[in-house]
C-alpha cells in the first residue's frame, strides 16, 4: 500500500497523478475501515479525501498551515501525516488516534485542538496576522465546509480576513449539506454560485473583497491540484470553492447523507448495523428507549393541540428525535437554523416574546457557545421560552472538545434562569409541560443522561419559580442530594449505607440554580453531613452552592462530582473511579467522615 510508506507530506510530492488517485483511494479504504470497527465521522471525511491528497501535494506543510474547521473532515489529512495506523491498525492503534484536530496528537501538522464548528477562518486570521508582523511568507489555509458558515464566527473570520488584506486562503468544501439539510440566506448564493459554476454576479464572498475561484469537481484530485496551484503565495484574500460530494465512494452515505455524517461502528460491506462479532454472528441488540424519541414524539403530539409550540433545533435535528420524517410531519412547527446556537437562543427569546412557545433543544457541549444570548437576549428580558439540555454530564461525549460537564456551572450562574433536572421519564415530561405554559421566565430542563428510568410514584405536576427540593427518604445524621442524573446513585449509595447501619436522607434537589433553604435548614437539627451529587464538573456546580450556604455552620458537606479539567477520550469508569464517584468509593468516604466526627465528640 502506498498509503503505508507516506509518512510525511513531502512524501506525496514524489508521486504522479495516477498514483496520487491510488493513495487517494487507499486513504478513502483505510477511513472506511477505522469508522466500521470504532465509529466515527464517516460523509464529510470521505468528501474530502481527492481535496487532502491535493492540498498536501501542492502546499508545504508544516511550513505552510493547515487550519480545519470542526475537524469533520480531518482524517485523510492524520493518514498523510504519519498516523496511518490509527486506521489499518489493530483497534488499540485505532483508539490512540483522536477523531478530531489535536496538537497534542500531533504538533508539527496539527495547529489547533478544534471539534466545534465555524471557528477555522478566525484561528486562521491570527496565524495570517502573525505571519505578517514576523514578515514571514508561509501560505495559511482554512478549510471550512458550507454547513459551518452559518456560524456566526465564520462570518467574524470572513469580515476579518478581508480586513487584514493579505494572503490566506479559504476553502469552502461545499457538498450541499451541514450535518443534515442546510439553513440560512447564504445557501441561496451558494446554490447560485453552484449552478452558474461560479460565475453568478452577485457572489457573496466577492462582496466581501475576497478573490475568488470555484471548481465544480471538487473530487477530481488533477483539478484540484491545478487551482490550488494557482493560489499558492497569494497576497490577496482568497476563496477557493469546491464542490464536493458527501460520503464519495461509498454507496450507503451517498444514498442517506444525513444519516451517515456520524456513525457507530458498521459492516463495511453493505453498510448494515450494528456490525457484526468476529465470528460473523449478529451480536444481540437490546432495544432501549430514548429521550430523544420520547420528545419529538410528545412534542409531535403536543403540537397538533396548539399551532403556537416550536420545536427549535440548530444543525442537530437528531439530538431532538427530529427526523426528516418527523420535521415533514412537524413542518412549520419545527425550525432548524443550521450552525447557530447564538441565533437560536436570541430567536427563541423573540418567539416567546410574540407569543409562542418554543423549546429549543441543544447538547450541552454545544449551549456554551451562548452563554452572553442567553445572559442577555433571554434573562434580562425575563422571556419564557423554553431550553432542552441534553448529554449533560460524564456518560456522554468524552472528546476533549465535546466534553458535556459544564452546563451546570455554566447555566446556574446566569440570574433569571431556572435549571431544572428531572431524574425520571415522567418528572421530565412534567416539568417539560410545565416549563411550556407557564409563561413568565426562561426555564432550562437537563434531560437525564443515564437512560430512561420510570417511575410509578406520582409527580408533581407543577413547579414553583422558587427551589423546592423533593424528600424522597428520611433518615438522619447523613442527608444526601443527588440531583438529575446521579439521583439512582443517590438511591444506590443509600442502600449501601443501610447496609453499614447508616439511616441517610435522600433528596431529589430538582432546581440547579438555587438552593431551597428552607429544607436546608431543616436538616440543620438531626443531621451532621450533607453529601451532593451531580453529573458535571464541582467547581462553580450545584453541589458549591451548597457548600456555600451552610458556610460557617457546623453541618459538615461532601461535595461530589468531577473536579475541573480537559478530560480526553476518558474511560467512564476510571474517571468516576479517579473523582471518587463510584457507589461504593461514596459511600466509603461518608463512613470515614462520620467515624472522623465521631472521634471528634469524644474529645
Amino acid at each position: 500500500m502506498y498509503i503505508e510508506k507516506i509518512k510525511s507530506p513531502a512524501d506525496l510530492k514524489r508521486l504522479n497523478i495516477k498514483e496520487l488517485q491510488i493513495v487517494a483511494n487507499e486513504t478513502r479504504e483505510a477511513i472506511l475501515n477505522r469508522v466500521s470497527k470504532i465509529g466515527g465521522h464517516i460523509g464529510p471525511n470521505l468528501g474530502f479525501v481527492e481535496a487532502t491528497v491535493a492540498l498536501h501535494y501542492v502546499f508545504d506543510a508544516p511550513v505552510d498551515k493547515l487550519v480545519f474547521d470542526v475537524s469533520h473532515q480531518c482524517y485523510a489529512h492524520k493518514i498523510l501525516t504519519g498516523r496511518v495506523s490509527g486506521f489499518i491498525g489493530n483497534i488499540d492503534q485505532m483508539n490512540a488516534i483522536s477523531g478530531y484536530s489535536s496538537p497534542r496528537e500531533c504538533p508539527v501538522y496539527d495547529n489547533f485542538e478544534v471539534g466545534h464548528t465555524s471557528t477555522s477562518i478566525s484561528l486562521a486570521t491570527g496565524l495570517q496576522k502573525a505571519r505578517d508582523i514576523k514578515g514571514t511568507n508561509e501560505n495559511i489555509i482554512a478549510v471550512i465546509g458550507d454547513g459551518s458558515l452559518s456560524g456566526g464566527e465564520a462570518f467574524e473570520g470572513l469580515d476579518e480576513a478581508s480586513e487584514i488584506g493579505t494572503g490566506i486562503i479559504i476553502v469552502v468544501n461545499d457538498n450541499e449539506m451541514s450535518i443534515a439539510e442546510n439553513h440560512g440566506g447564504i445557501y441561496k448564493n451558494l446554490r447560485a454560485l453552484r449552478e452558474s459554476n461560479g460565475t453568478y454576479k452577485n457572489n457573496w464572498f466577492k462582496s466581501w473583497g475576497f478573490d475568488y475561484k470555484y471548481l465544480e469537481e471538487g473530487n477530481d484530485i488533477e483539478k484540484l491540484i491545478e487551482v490550488f496551484r494557482s493560489v499558492k503565495g497569494t497576497c490577496k484574500p482568497t476563496i477557493i470553492h469546491i464542490h464536493t460530494e458527501k460520503g464519495h465512494g461509498y454507496a450507503p452515505a451517498i444514498k442517506d447523507k444525513e444519516a451517515w455524517h456520524w456513525g457507530l461502528p458498521f459492516n463495511e460491506e453493505d453498510g448494515s448495523r450494528p456490525r457484526k462479532n468476529e465470528d460473523g454472528s449478529n451480536p444481540e441488540v437490546i432495544e432501549c428507549e430514548k429521550y430523544e424519541q420520547l420528545f419529538s414524539d410528545w412534542m409531535l403530539q403536543q403540537m397538533k393541540k396548539d399551532k403556537t409550540l416550536i420545536a427549535v433545533t440548530a444543525g442537530t435535528p437528531g439530538v431532538a428525535g427530529f427526523t426528516p420524517e418527523k420535521r415533514k410531519e412537524a413542518g412549520k412547527q419545527h425550525i432548524d437554523m443550521g450552525i447557530a446556537e447564538e441565533q437560536a437562543v436570541a430567536m427563541i427569546s423573540g418567539m416567546a416574546k410574540g407569543g409562542l412557545h418554543p423549546v429549543w433543544t441543544v447538547n450541552s457541549t454545544f449551549i456554551q457557545r451562548t452563554y452572553d444570548q442567553i445572559a442577555q437576549d433571554l434573562c434580562i428580558n425575563s422571556n419564557p421560552a423554553v431550553i432542552n439540555v441534553m448529554n449533560g454530564g460524564a456518560g456522554t461525549m468524552n472528546d476533549i472538545t465535546h466534553i458535556c460537564l459544564f452546563d451546570i456551572p455554566m447555566l446556574t450562574s446566569i440570574p433569571g434562569l431556572i435549571y431544572l433536572a428531572p431524574t425520571t421519564c415522567e418528572e421530565y415530561f412534567a416539568m417539560l409541560h410545565w416549563a411550556i405554559l407557564q409563561g413568565k421566565k426562561p426555564i432550562a430542563i437537563r434531560v437525564p443522561s443515564n437512560g430512561v428510568n420510570h417511575t410509578a410514584e406520582l409527580v408533581d405536576t407543577t413547579y414553583s419559580f422558587e427551589p423546592k427540593y423533593k424528600l424522597t427518604h428520611q433518615g438522619k445524621n447523613v442527608a444526601l442530594i443527588a440531583a438529575g442524573s446521579f439521583y439512582q446513585k443517590g438511591e444506590n449509595v443509600r442502600q449501601l449505607l443501610a447496609r453499614k447501619g447508616i439511616n441517610a436522607t435522600l433528596i431529589n434537589p430538582r432546581y440547579l440554580n438555587d438552593v431551597d433553604a428552607d429544607i436546608l435548614e431543616t436538616l440543620k437539627s438531626n443531621h451532621n453531613l450533607v453529601v451532593t451529587l451531580e453529573d458535571g464538573c464541582k467547581d462553580g456546580g450545584f453541589g458549591e452552592r451548597i457548600a456555600a450556604y451552610y458556610g460557617t455552620s457546623n453541618m459538615k458537606v461532601l461535595v461530589k462530582g468531577i473536579k475541573k479539567g480537559l478530560y480526553d477520550r476518558f474511560v467512564l469508569q476510571q474517571l468516576l473511579s479517579d473523582n471518587r464517584l463510584l457507589d461504593e468509593q461514596i459511600a466509603e468516604d461518608v463512613m470515614e467522615i462520620i467515624g472522623n466526627l465521631a472521634e471528634q465528640n469524644k474529645l
